[in-house]
């Protein structure tokens, strides 16, 4: 359909897009983080990029990390979650699972065990339910290191916590107390 490269660059436009700045293309995102698929495909074509529905549905299925969904009618499309841009997303509080994960860089984490993990310009902090994908996550930043999130623990004590729609646990902060550095 369109080769790995052609996929990692409109997956990494729709995140800007769909996540961040919905302006760059011209569309606008409902109080959910919806758009129009349509208008969408018309407005990534008039920034170069080219798109089609097929081509659309292909990158959203997929994209490894499962970043993107359609609405139950294929009509409508939005990011899971990473949002920076002000939505709000549904998601139902739920008991997480007695431990999570965060993958960061080994340079972060004199401040993350001053200040713990922080939202910054995200909507919630990210955390993950297996090791592996804190590892990837962290390869972003630096060299890795896998943090313990005691997250049964932060929930007992009124904290919530939430589940995108691809797996991605959210919750607003985590604070020094509640981590650990996995193998330490």
């Amino acid at each position: 359909m369109i080769s790995d490269s052609e996929n990692k660059k409109i997956s990494k436009f729709l995140s800007l897009v769909l996540r961040h700045q919905p302006e760059k293309v011209g569309i606008v995102l409902d109080e959910n983080g919806w758009t129009d698929v349509t208008e969408l495909i018309d407005k990534l074509n008039l920034s170069g990029l080219g798109v089609n529905f097929e081509v659309l549905k292909y990158v959203v299925s997929s994209n490894n990390k499962q970043r993107f969904a359609f609405n139950d009618t294929l009509d409508k499309i939005r990011a899971n979650q990473g949002h920076s841009v002000d939505i709000e997303l549904n998601y139902k509080s739920q008991t997480p699972p007695n431990i999570l994960y965060h993958g960061t860089a080994e340079k972060y984490l004199n401040s993350i065990f001053e200040s713990g993990l922080q939202k910054m310009q995200r909507h919630h902090v990210h955390l993950s339910a297996d090791v592996d994908t804190a590892i990837k996550v962290g390869q972003r930043h630096g060299k890795p290191v896998v943090l313990i999130v005691s997250a049964n623990e932060m929930y007992t004590t009124g904290l919530e916590f939430f589940l995108s729609d691809n797996g991605v646990w959210l919750t607003d902060s985590v604070i020094p107390q509640y981590l650990k550095v996995l193998n330490s």
